[in-house]
């Protein structure tokens, strides 16, 4: 995998991922961004963050129709407004939460309303700083077409056994990896692509 890697990096930079002013902001984000482009997250965040409400406290007691309007923007604005309001909450409760063990961490996540693994591990790798590699959909899409196969826990091992346990490396690779899905796979530039030749890596 560092071969992609490096592959990526030539071709894109570095990405210097993800945009957050606080560890909060991360964790909202990463729930917000859930089926919908970056572009409306940022607009939905400036919305949030124009009224005070990206801190935990706040963000908890804003009336449910009031924050439905702020996010309209992401999509699935009432299914994740309720979420919203759930995490706020729950991170009010546990201030030091993300200094958990990694694993545990994780496993407390997993079993909050609207956060599945992708979401989960988002949190776990650019709020909490720790090393656990996130498997979105265009990481599926590029392993699928470089013959890799196998379910969210099944690639996630292959990437993080096949490289140094790394913070900075795993978001670097996972920003290079949005960006290179967004450009060429998003676009179906498939005879373009860098990291497949003739379907092979």
């Amino acid at each position: 995998m560092i071969d992609v890697y490096n592959k990526l990096l030539n071709q894109f930079g570095s990405k210097d991922w993800w945009p957050a002013d606080t560890q909060f902001e991360v964790v909202i984000g990463a729930l917000l961004t859930q089926q919908t482009r970056w572009e409306n997250v940022e607009r939905a965040i400036k919305n949030l963050k124009e009224r005070g409400l990206l801190e935990q406290e706040p963000l908890s007691r804003i009336d449910l129709e009031e924050l439905e309007e702020l996010i309209r923007c992401t999509g699935f604005y009432r299914q994740k407004a309720k979420r919203l309001k759930s995490i706020s909450e729950f991170f009010f409760e546990n201030p030091d939460i993300l200094k958990k063990p990694e694993d545990e961490l994780r496993d407390i996540l997993l079993s909050l309303n609207g956060v599945g693994e992708e979401t989960a591990d988002s949190i776990v790798l650019y709020a909490a700083d720790r090393p656990r590699f996130v498997i979105d959909a265009y990481t599926k899409r590029i392993c699928m077409c470089m013959g890799i196969k196998g379910d969210y826990g099944e690639l996630q091992s292959i990437f993080e056994d096949s490289l140094p346990q790394d913070v900075p490396l795993y978001k670097e690779f996972h920003a290079l990896i949005v960006e290179y899905g967004k450009r060429f796979c998003g676009q179906k530039r498939c005879t373009e692509c860098i990291l497949v030749e003739n379907g092979k890596m």
